[in-house]
């Protein structure tokens, strides 16, 4: 699988598998996984990444490797992970999905009237119209213009967020905590955009990923 290389790539229905040579050394891996995703950009961008398999990695190079394929190239990393059917429950507790977990696609454009709702993270390719309402007990990601209305972490989680490559949402709830657009807003937004609760409050920042 690897001739003679360190870093493969399989692909499946659900997305694709990254491959490292387990005896490999770290900086070799990293290096090349930059120059084959940097040689193929335009085909990798928006693909999702279901699993990291091979070498074993620590938790800082599993991070810093997750940055580099999500922040750098734009591929969605959604690890699958093995579930105990013991702890699976049907009471409503608070969804704890952060980073990981149980995602959902949709690749379509949200138009007005319509209205999604998952028990998991929601992660919308396409954009999201005025009128449209998509509603996660994990985290929502717009990777297009957010202007309708959007409420994550419906059953508790204050950890949750909101982004959007465009956030100009009609209005924007974490949990039980709302914020609006302002009326006199006019000024789009030039980049990327976080909505998360801080200091008991829904905050709106720019997405700096090398911060």
């Amino acid at each position: 699988m690897y001739e003679g290389n360190y870093v493969a790539f399989k692909g499946s229905k659900e997305g694709i598998i990254i491959y490292f040579k387990k005896d490999a050394d770290y900086t070799k891996v990293k290096d090349q996984l930059i120059k084959k995703l940097e040689s193929a950009k335009k085909f990798f961008k928006g693909a999702k990444v279901i699993s990291i398999q091979g070498k074993v990695l620590t938790e800082d190079e599993k991070k810093e490797i997750k940055e580099i394929i999500h922040s750098r190239y734009g591929m969605i990393v959604v690890e699958k992970e093995q579930t105990n059917i013991k702890n699976i429950k049907t009471s409503k507790k608070v969804f704890e999905g952060i980073e990981e977990g149980n995602t959902k696609f949709i690749r379509a454009t949200i138009r007005s009237g319509q209205r999604i709702r998952f028990s998991g993270n929601l992660v919308i390719i396409g954009d999201v119209n005025p009128g449209a309402e998509i509603i996660a007990e994990g985290n929502i990601m717009v990777m297009g213009s957010l202007r309708g209305v959007a409420h994550a972490g419906i059953s508790g989680n204050e950890r949750a967020f909101v982004a959007a490559y465009s956030l100009q949402p009609t209005q924007l709830r974490i949990s039980k905590k709302i914020a609006r657009s302002p009326d006199h807003e006019k000024v789009k937004p030039m980049g990327p955009e976080l909505a998360m609760i801080k200091n008991g409050g829904v905050v709106i920042e720019p997405y700096l990923p090398n911060k």
